[in-house]
Parts: structure tokens; C-alpha cells; sequence
């Protein structure tokens, strides 16, 4: 029969160890939760560093799609200003080929009409035409008598000149005392007109390219 200190002891040593695994659960109970916690932390990190990372790789696709899209825009846009300048040059040539060949217009009459336009911008009554020799012999007392005739001027005094230092199509119209002088040559209106041509040219051709895209 155990003595009243016996039992007393006995209680004591079970509230101690009752209590013991109280806290013993407690602390376990409490860091499973801490660890758990701590899991779930850390998943919502690593699925933010995902969704992160997702979202740069997606940022910087669109990026290099929109270099890559800009830079074929630019190269289509060079490819396209290439063929048209390279349209514009064929169609300069051409026309200076025509020109020099004098073919499909009346090349004194054309001459004629030229002249008559510079003399109207002219000072004085008397007048050079100096050509080249080819010319002169060919087209001197037409060219003259077509010139005449469209200036309107009753008191118009032009000689025609045959100038050794003038290729086949040189023409320069000046005053006595050469202070005023006009170059006739259909390349020289060619190359002084060309820049609105060519800019005329340009637009119709960007407008059919628009058209037809």
C-alpha cells in the first residue's frame, strides 16, 4: 500500500510528463504549421519567379518580333525606294537616249519653240545661235526661218554661228555682247526639268505601288 507522499510524488511525475508531451505536441504542432507556412512561401515565391520569368520571356519576344518587324518594314521600304530609283534612272536614260536621237518630235521646231521661250526672258533685238558645225549645214536656214517665225518680234536680228567647240546638239542663244546667254541643248532642258519630272514620277509610281498593295 503506497503512503500518501507516494501518490502525491506519482501525480506530480504524470502532470510533469502530461505536460511535457503537451508541449512536446505543441512545439511539433507548431513547427509543422511554421513549416508548412515556409512551403507555401516559398511555392507562391517559386511560382511568381515563373509567372516572372514568363512574363519577361514574353516581353522580350515581342520586343525582337517588333525589331525583327520594324527592320523588314525599313528593308521592304529601301528594297521598294531602290526599284523606283532605279525605275527613275532607266526612264532619265531613256528619254537623254531619245533626245539625242532625235526621234518621234520635229527637232527644229522643238529647237524653235525653246528659243522663242528664252528670247521673251531676253534683253535687246540682236542675236547668236551658235551650233555645231553638223547642224549648222544641216538645219541652219530652217532652224533660223522656225525661229523667226515664233518669236513674234518683227525686229529680231539672229545669226546663226557654227561653233567648232560645240558637240552634235550644242545650242547657246546669246546677246551681242554674250552678257546674256541661254543653253538651248534638250539635255540641258532635260536636266533642268528632271527634278520636277522626277518627283512627279516618284509619286505616281508610290501611288500605284498603294494601289496595288
Amino acid at each position: 500500500m503506497q503512503s500518501p507522499d507516494s501518490k502525491a510524488s506519482e501525480l506530480l511525475r504524470q502532470e510533469i510528463l502530461d505536460e511535457a508531451r503537451r508541449r512536446a505536441e505543441a512545439i511539433r504542432n507548431h513547427a509543422r504549421q511554421k513549416a508548412e507556412s515556409i512551403l507555401a512561401e516559398a511555392e507562391k515565391e517559386a511560382a511568381q519567379s515563373r509567372a516572372d520569368r514568363m512574363e519577361a520571356a514574353r516581353v522580350e519576344a515581342r520586343r525582337r518580333t517588333e525589331a525583327i518587324l520594324a527592320t523588314v518594314s525599313v528593308e521592304v521600304g529601301r528594297m521598294r525606294s531602290a526599284r523606283i530609283e532605279d525605275a527613275l534612272q532607266a526612264i532619265h536614260d531613256r528619254a537623254r537616249d531619245e533626245l539625242r536621237a532625235r526621234n518621234a518630235f520635229d527637232f527644229p521646231k522643238v529647237i524653235a519653240g525653246l528659243a522663242a521661250e528664252a528670247l521673251g526672258q531676253m534683253a535687246g533685238d540682236a542675236f547668236e545661235l551658235r551650233l555645231s558645225q553638223a547642224d549648222h549645214d544641216a538645219l541652219g536656214r530652217e532652224l533660223a526661218d522656225e525661229i523667226r517665225n515664233r518669236s513674234n518680234r518683227s525686229n529680231l536680228k539672229l545669226r546663226l554661228v557654227a561653233d567648232s567647240n560645240l558637240n552634235r546638239d550644242g545650242l547657246w542663244l546669246e546677246d551681242e555682247t554674250s552678257r546674256q546667254a541661254w543653253n538651248l541643248s534638250l539635255e540641258a532642258r532635260l536636266e533642268r526639268c528632271w527634278p520636277e519630272l522626277r518627283r512627279q514620277i516618284a509619286a505616281r509610281a508610290a501611288i500605284g505601288e498603294q494601289g496595288g498593295s
